[in-house]
This record gives structure tokens, sequence and C-alpha cells, in this order.
């Protein structure tokens, strides 16, 4: 046998030997999953089955490997030990076109191994504020807005308000909203930061072009379990609702405003009309809000390690600008640009966002072989 072959074979028994035992905890966990008592644990059980869910994906990729071993196993067998000149091309044919896929299925499984940002199946919380340039920043804002309803619409996400701060001549000086889905915030996570834009303000008489700038943050929405708060640490104000709203604007005081006086965390919803109902979405809100203060430590931990920052939830980086005389995007994390800046502005962002990924894929792979 070659020596080529033979770490080739070592290679593939030790990963074998990684993906035996997630497959025992795979059958242990789907056993812990159908016990009373812990469906009773609510914490418990949200926490196995997204364990659960994450191990099938290696679980079906480990069966999709072994597959291919064994039809790499059998190709040789017939090119060592059968004559037949019909059946050894076949064989060849066969070896040659699995071991073509054998390196891709590799990197997949490796990267499956690598452990997830376990934030990353949640919903998201997004906030995107007007920054340098006054007018024409809300109003980009506003575009900004726009443009991630129209990405959220093609994946069947929900989109909802939370509070907002209209612009003076449109947009929004701030609007708040969360996004629900199938793992949103591992998605939505790369668009935190400052996002330029360079084009000529409808309040520009001479024709020039203008930089102005919006903040976008991007936070995973806490389960009521991630965080305990206790209520006499809360302060609540009730006022009047403002801007859109219709008839029962400034009519009712339905809006809620939370202050968490531990923190100083402050938050207000006023999307519905019901008192109730903002109250329950700006608890949601401040759940996140606390619950993102430790989680950016760990943001923070895996920036220090990265000589690259992908994703780090940094709203003061900037990350992205918006070239209007030219129709060019530049992503500057990954030094990418596209010239298709209309139909970006009209939600199909889905292809910086995947180039991102890979980034971001290739970061963690790196630091799992360090």
């Amino acid at each position: 046998m070659h020596l080529e072959t033979q770490n080739e074979r070592m290679s593939e028994n030790t990963l074998i030997d990684k993906l035996e035992g997630l497959t025992l905890r795979f059958k242990e966990v789907g056993t812990l999953i159908t016990d009373p008592a812990v469906i009773a644990d609510m914490k418990r059980f949200v926490k196995l089955t997204k364990e659960y869910r994450d191990l099938e994906k290696i679980v079906k990729a480990q069966d999709e490997y072994k597959t291919l071993l064994s039809h790499i196993e059998e190709a040789r067998m017939i090119l060592e030990s059968e004559e037949d000149a019909d059946l050894k091309e076949m064989a060849k044919e066969e070896l040659d076109n699995c071991q073509s896929k054998l390196p891709a299925l590799e990197e997949k499984i490796k990267l499956l191994l690598v452990p997830a940002d376990p934030q990353d199946g949640k919903n998201a919380i997004v906030e995107i504020r007007g920054g340098t340039g006054g007018d024409e920043a809300a109003i980009f804002a506003g575009d900004l807005f726009r443009m991630y309803c129209k990405y959220c619409e093609t994946k069947g996400w929900k989109v909802e308000v939370t509070s907002f701060s209209d612009g003076t001549i449109g947009g929004y000086k701030e609007i708040i909203f969360t996004i629900s889905g199938d793992s949103v915030y591992g998605t939505m996570k790369y668009e935190s930061g400052v996002h330029r834009v360079q084009r000529v303000p409808v309040t520009e008489t001479q024709g020039r072009v203008h930089t102005s700038a919006a903040s976008v943050a991007v936070l995973p929405e806490a389960e009521e379990f991630d965080v305990e708060i206790n209520e006499k640490d809360i302060r609540t104000d009730i006022f009047c609702a403002s801007g859109h709203g219709g008839q029962s604007v400034n009519t009712t005081y339905s809006a809620i405003r939370l202050v968490h006086i531990p923190t100083g965390i402050t938050v207000q919803c006023q999307d519905e009309k019901s008192q109730i109902k903002n109250k329950a979405k700006a608890m949601v809100e401040l759940r996140s809000r606390i619950y993102n203060m430790e989680y950016q430590k760990y943001l923070d931990e895996i920036a220090s390690k990265r000589k690259t920052m992908v994703s780090t939830g940094d709203r003061s980086a900037k990350i992205r600008t918006y070239n209007y005389p030219q129709g060019r995007i530049t992503d500057h994390r990954i030094n990418y640009t596209i010239y298709n800046l209309s139909a970006f502005m009209d939600g199909d962002i889905q292809d910086c966002i995947d180039h991102l990924i890979v980034a971001e894929n290739a970061e963690r792979l790196k630091e799992s072989e360090l």
C-alpha cells in the first residue's frame, strides 16, 4: 500500500472516531428529549432540542461520509483484484468521482465539528440610527430599514417595529425592530456596524455628493429563561404614542418606557395600541439588551483572537459603503465589491452575506487547527 494511501486512511479514521462519539451523544439526546421530566424543565428541554438539531446535521454528514468511503474502498478492491477491463474502467471512474467529492465533504464535516455561536439560532433585535449627515443620515437609515424588510420577505421572516423616531424630512433618526424566523441572528449579525452612503442628498441644491452614515446594531433576542429580571428593578413610564399609528396616536396612554435601574438600560415600545402588548414587547427588548452586555464580552474575546473581524457586533466599525454615483457597494471587511446597488437596496443582499459567512467559517476552521 502506498504511503499516501496510508495517510489518507489514517486521516479518515481520525475523523470517523470523532464522529462516532457525537453519534452516541445524538442518540442519548434523542432519548432525553422524550423524557417527561426533561420536557417539564423548559430551559433544559430547549437547550437539548437545539443540541439535537445541531447533532442531526453532523450525523447526516457522517452517513454521507461513510457511504462515500465505502464506495471508494469497493472501487479500490475491484482495481486490485479484477481482471475484466470494462469493470476496471467503471471502478476507476467511480473512484475518481468519489475522491473528487471527498475533500469538500471533509471540509463540511470539520466545520460542523467547530462549535458554532450558540446565539445563531435566535431571533434578532435590530436598531438603526442615523449618524453623521443630519437629515440625509435619517433618510439613509430609512433606506436600510426598507432594505432589511425586503430581504426578510424573501426569507419568510417576520418584522415587528418596537419603537421609532421620525426624521425631519423622512426616514428615521432611530428605528428598532424585531426579526423572527429560522436562524435570524446567525444571518443578520453580519450587518452590525457603520454603513456609509455617498450620494447627492435631496436637500443639496448644487448637486454635490455628500457622505452620510447610519449605524446598525444586531442583538440576539434573549429567551425568557436566559435572563432573570427582578420587577422591583424596573421603572415603568406610560405615555402617549407619537408618529405613525392612526387615530389612537396622542390620544391614549398606550406607549411604554421601561428603565432597568441597576444598569440604566432604557427601552420603549409604542407600536401596539394595547399598553399590555407594548409592555410585553418592551420586556423582550430589555431582556435582550441586558443579555447582550454579557454576550458582547464573548464577541470581544473572539475578536481579540482574530486578525480579521467579520462579525463582532461592534456598531462603531465601518463595514460597508453604498456609492450611488457609481452604483457600487463595498464591504470593507472582506474587500468585496459589487455593482448592483439598486437590487441590493431592494433586499438582494444574500450574496454579500454568503461571502461574509464563508470568510468567517475560514476563520473558525483556522482557529480550530491552532
